[in-house]
């Protein structure tokens, strides 16, 4: 039976009313007129240029991977820049709130947000950060490479490849909304036990981190087991697994992660919605539960995601250096093995982040020596990818400075890290703000990771790089406002500065707050250089046009493409000779031969049921949140019919016939000559199957083509 709630509830609108909405509040009401003109202005201009045909086709209700991809990178951007909007706002409350003499503004005491303002906000930054901003970035990479990498015309399962972008896109609509309709969490974006219980946390913020969370978890959990298969049963002829891009296997060895750990939250969400809507009392100890099982399946899913975003960005590394040090990865085997190392041992270590509970010295010692075990598999990766520099012909390009920056932000907070690991350290600065600024060094890590590969990678999906001069720009301005934030963040955690304070008490922490805020300062000139970066990259497309491979001295498969790379990836599903094929074929100088004849290929249909059963994820959650019941059930019901309908009728595909391949792809040499500069080595003359030998096997120099019958 449904507990009553608190401030009365009605049939049509449930627990949603006027008051509601905060048109009163002196920070959200200017912002959502902001977000109101902004959306129309935005409108307006799809509608003048009639681009909502465009949209609808290509964009909206596409299949093909590499735009699902880049879709999930613009989400995660978005809110990358709305989380780092919350962390400012963090930094100059506590700056502005410092001793008993500070002033406030807006009902604030101290500083210009009230302690429940500031818990949302607080909440709000963490959960953006870790699952609606960097996973969304990585799971976006993962779309775009994998595949190419691995030599697939398309995932798997293209269509789910949709529905979990649309889902996830469900999970950052509703977590945006809170801002302007109710509130949000304040109890930090991790939840606590009993305090997330109805009678603590009366109002909607709860729900809505409830269901924000339950959306991106089956979001990110569709595409684990679509980037699974994709690997396990999409490989090209010679794809064999010890030739595997280190990238993909980081890829594969996150989702392994995210397919068995995403459903522990999954539960323990679940169990908490049912002392909310049932009053069940899972998790409160007066009523005969236990608050520390939910903190011990959060954590059994909340470590291994730590993982499940890392290790990509190791991934992502491991391509670069490699590409800009003009050498293969040392250590390739040990960096697989590390890889899995580090997934493994990700499912022992979650209860260090209870040191302080109680659970006694042989528990304790357990995850002590578990956690520490972490560092050997990372230490590998970190000599190996030091070897992979050592001697090379090093070009300090500015992915390349992204790749280096994010190596020396692993070594300080993986020495921070087993700092942490020791639990008489632990319990010393377990609550400060010291291990504040060391998980944000590891997830700065993944930051740095991810603006290197967007540099290395945009080429190959746009056809042009970036500019170098703003990117490096933007190196250097970030990396200043890192330094300036954080060092004094470790300082302060040894002085003896608690996380989660609205109010700063110390007015002698009150410079290295000042100098976290010029940091911040310094932040928002590296995001103005981002937007620069793509301005003047944008402006000059035309004259920074590459071809196939854009740096000369990539490795891996993707570079084999055109760029940027047709829907269809490869004309011809090539044949895989080499762990680095690209550099292979450079060095036997084929990496330019053309196949001597095509196939029809087939592919999927655009679909829009996706994006239509991902806006009714998004009505299913804001329901359930204000307990809407009859809308809660309309939604559902149009899910579940909609699912019926697209399994009924399947996708029969497209084909793409010889003809027209043959005349794209001709159209495509054409254009890539022009960029280049020249022609083929072989002179533009296709080179016969069969004329290459490696491995006492004869292969054609781009493959054999696939069967009529082939799939994707």
């Amino acid at each position: 039976m449904l507990v009553q709630v608190p401030g009365g509830w009605n049939p049509l609108l449930g627990r949603l009313a006027i008051d509601q909405i905060p048109y009163t509040n002196p920070i959200l009401a200017p912002l959502f007129v902001a977000v109101v003109i902004g959306g129309i202005i935005l409108l307006g201009l799809i509608t003048y240029y009639q681009k909502w045909g465009y949209l609808w086709k290509e964009w909206l209700t596409t299949v093909d991977h590499k735009k699902l991809g880049v879709m999930y990178i613009i989400l995660g951007l978005v809110m990358l820049f709305r989380g780092f909007i919350d962390g400012l706002m963090i930094r100059t409350q506590q700056v502005w709130a410092n001793g008993p003499q500070s002033s406030g503004v807006f009902g604030a005491v101290h500083g210009y947000l009230t302690p429940f303002h500031f818990g949302q906000v607080y909440s709000a930054h963490g959960l953006i950060m870790i699952l609606l901003a960097a996973t969304p970035l990585l799971v976006g990479f993962m779309n775009i490479i994998v595949p190419l990498q691995v030599g697939a015309r398309d995932m798997a399962y293209p269509y789910l490849n949709a529905l979990g972008l649309w889902i996830t896109a469900a999970a950052v609509a509703l977590i945006m909304i809170s801002l302007f309709v109710g509130d949000f969490a304040h109890n930090g974006w991790f939840g606590y036990a009993p305090i997330f219980e109805l009678q603590y946390s009366p109002g909607v913020g709860v729900d809505y981190w409830i269901w924000t969370l339950e959306l991106t978890a089956l979001g990110t959990t569709l595409g684990g087991i679509n980037l699974i298969a994709t690997i396990v049963k999409m490989r090209a002829p010679g794809m064999t697994w010890f030739r595997l891009p280190i990238f993909t296997w980081a890829s594969l060895s996150a989702n392994i992660i995210a397919l068995t750990s995403f459903p522990a939250l999954q539960v323990a969400l679940f169990l908490v919605a049912c002392d909310r809507y049932f009053g069940s009392h899972f998790f409160t100890a007066g009523f005969g539960g236990n608050l520390m099982l939910y903190t011990n399946l959060f954590w059994l899913w909340g470590h291994p995601e730590v993982y499940f975003v890392i290790l990509p960005a190791f991934g992502m590394m491991s391509e670069i250096f490699p590409a800009f040090s003009e050498k293969p990865l040392f250590g390739y085997i040990t960096m697989v093995a590390a890889s899995f190392a580090i997934a493994g041992v990700s499912w022992l270590v979650w209860l260090h982040h209870f040191f302080t509970m109680g659970a006694g010295p042989e528990v304790n010692s357990f995850f002590s020596v578990a956690t520490m075990l972490v560092g050997i598999p990372t230490g590998v990766k970190v000599f190996n990818w030091a070897f992979t520099m050592y001697r090379g012909r090093i070009t300090y390009t500015a992915a390349m400075l992204w790749a280096i920056g994010a190596l020396f932000l692993l070594l300080v907070g993986g020495l921070t890290g087993m700092m942490l690991a020791i639990p008489a350290i632990n319990y010393m600065v377990h609550n400060s703000v010291f291990v504040i600024a060391h998980f944000h060094s590891m997830l700065l890590v993944i930051v740095y990771a991810i603006f290197g590969s967007v540099l290395f990678w945009f080429p190959k999906v746009f056809g042009f790089k970036l500019d170098e001069f703003w990117a490096k720009t933007m190196f250097w301005l970030f990396s200043a406002g890192t330094v300036l934030v954080f060092v004094p963040m470790y300082m302060l955690g040894f002085m003896g500065q608690t996380r989660r304070l609205d109010y700063v008490f110390n007015t002698a922490w009150h410079p290295y707050l000042v100098t976290e805020e010029i940091g911040i300062a310094v932040y928002c000139l590296s995001v103005a250089a981002f937007f620069v970066l793509l301005y003047v990259s944008i402006r000059d497309r035309v004259k920074n046009r590459v071809g196939q491979d854009a740096w000369g001295t990539s490795r891996s498969l993707e570079w084999l493409t055109h760029s940027p790379v047709p829907f269809y990836n490869f004309a011809v599903t090539p044949h895989v000779n080499a762990r680095d094929e690209l550099a292979w074929r450079r060095h036997n100088g084929i990496n330019e031969a053309q196949p001597t004849q095509y196939v029809d290929i087939h592919m999927p249909n655009n679909t829009g049921v996706a994006i239509y059963i991902g806006a009714l994820t998004f009505v299913l959650g804001f329901a359930l949140t204000w307990r809407v019941w009859w809308l809660c059930l309309l939604s559902l019901v149009a899910i579940i019919v909609l699912m019926i309908v697209r399994s009924w009728r399947g996708d029969p595909g497209y084909i793409i016939t010889a003809a027209e391949l043959e005349k794209m792809e001709r159209e495509a040499m054409q254009r890539q000559q022009q960029v280049e500069g020249h022609l083929p080595h072989h002179g533009g003359h296709a080179v016969p199957s069969g004329a290459m030998a490696y491995e006492g096997q004869k292969v054609s120099p781009l493959g054999t083509p696939p069967s009529s019958g082939d799939h994707h």
